[in-house]
């Protein structure tokens, strides 16, 4: 029998690398998408594991019917991921409402509902993940991304109490909170300023592979004594 993972975010290149890393492991895969289709990443993980299934799905989180929108489009799951999102960069006072409103439907609303309506699934199955790509800041917080920091605590909440409220069910929740990721969203530093923040971090800058091991470690079953946690991968930037 088929396992599916629902991946939120699967085109991004955090996304891309969980969803590599959970195709190797023997998942079948519903990759999510919204402005950024996810066609060659179904043409060769498909073709690298013909025996597996792996489907894309496209729903707008700042939307407000994106989970809905995502959910029917899914059919069986076992494990959902929930690796989208966007940052802002601002101070607070200049944040308009539309770009809270905006974090909190990506960040929160939508993949919530999305957990909502898929989660009538996991009873097929014995034992069932969730996990959230969350942000070193959403413990720490950080200056000039307050709204950002502030939704991803809300995940970091979020997995808390749903472990809670699952855990009689088979269902293992955690959240993993990256630190520095090398990715496109931080194209905008200068190599002088990855120089200082690499030189900041113990174990230097951080890959979307480093992300993806963890993501795989939760949901591989060598993990099912561990739900409501927050694994931090940051190379010892916050301890």
């Amino acid at each position: 029998m088929k396992r599916f993972a629902v991946i939120m975010g699967a085109s991004g290149e955090i996304g891309q690398a969980i969803s590599r890393q959970l195709a190797g492991s023997g998942w079948s895969l519903y990759l999510h998408w919204n402005t950024a289709p996810v066609s060659a990443l179904v043409d060769e993980l498909t073709l690298k594991h013909p025996r597996q299934e792996f489907i894309g799905v496209q729903a707008d989180f700042a939307k407000d019917d994106g989970a809905g929108k995502l959910a029917e489009q899914v059919f069986d799951a076992a494990c959902i991921v929930v690796a989208s999102g966007h940052a802002l960069v601002k101070m607070l006072i200049d944040t308009t409402e539309d770009e809270m409103d905006a974090l909190w439907r990506v960040h929160v609303r939508n993949p919530v509902s999305a957990i909502r309506l898929i989660s009538p699934f996991f009873h097929r199955h014995p034992k069932t993940y969730v996990v959230f790509v969350s942000s070193i800041w959403g413990e720490t917080g950080a200056a000039l991304e307050t709204v950002y920091s502030s939704v991803k605590g809300a995940q970091s909440a979020f997995v808390k109490a749903y472990a809670k409220e699952m855990a009689l069910s088979g269902t293992r929740v955690n959240a993993i909170a990256p630190g520095f990721i090398q990715t496109k969203m931080n194209e905008s530093f200068s190599e002088e300023e990855l120089l200082a923040i690499s030189e900041e971090i113990p174990l230097g800058l951080g890959s979307p592979q480093d992300i993806a091991d963890a993501a795989d470690f939760l949901v591989s079953g060598k993990a099912d004594y561990i739900t409501g946690q927050t694994l931090h991968v940051n190379g010892g930037w916050h301890m």
